[in-house]
This record gives C-alpha cells, structure tokens and sequence, in this order.
C-alpha cells in the first residue's frame, strides 16, 4: 500500500503557470490536483486521451468545446479526447479539482 499526502508533493511545472501536484503516475493512469487561487484559469488546450475531472473544493467554471458550465465540491465532469478544454477561477475562494486521464497519454498535451 502507498499512501500519498498531496499537500507534500511539489508543483509541477506546467505551462499553465498554477498549483498542479502529480498526486498518481503509472503505466496505466495519471492523475493530478490542480489548484486554482481566485482569479487563475487554465490554458486551452487539447488532451490525447479522454479526462474525467471530481471537484474537490470551491467552485470553478469549466469550459469544454463550446460549453461552459459552473461546477462544484463532489461533482464529476468527463471531457472526451480531442476536445478543446480548460477551467476558470471566478470565485474569491480556492478551487482544486481531481484530474484523472485514462489510459495514461503516451503523447503530449496540445496547448492552443
């Protein structure tokens, strides 16, 4: 058994510029907390493989092809593969949401 605080990896560097912490990596999968101070947002960008995102805290905005919807803690939000997505921080409290992508990308993200 592995048990992992998420509080104690480090930030990953991404080109999204915010809290990002590779919280699960194998061969199979990969997933990732994503904290959002108020005000940051994600970039656009296109993933290889399909993602399903869980909200763990505050409430974001997420934008996936030409939708937009408001989302918070314990919802599940799916994004197919190839679609253009991203999230916003419009509140004035944290957001951190889940980020799992299956089967794990063997090619990189798309940033647009």
């Amino acid at each position: 058994m592995k048990v992992t605080d998420i509080a104690t990896l480090p930030i990953g560097k991404n080109p999204h510029h915010v809290d990002a912490r590779v919280a699960y990596d194998t061969e199979h999968a990969v997933a990732v907390v994503i904290t959002l101070q108020p005000g940051e947002e994600l970039k656009k960008h296109i993933t290889p493989v399909d993602v399903f995102f869980y909200v763990l805290e505050g409430t974001g905005v997420v934008e996936i092809g030409d939708e937009e919807e408001e989302v918070g803690r314990d919802m599940l939000v799916e994004s197919p593969a190839h679609i253009p997505h991203r999230w916003f921080n419009r509140s004035d409290a944290l957001f951190r949401v889940l980020v799992v992508k299956v089967p794990k990308p063997t090619k990189g993200t798309q940033m647009l």
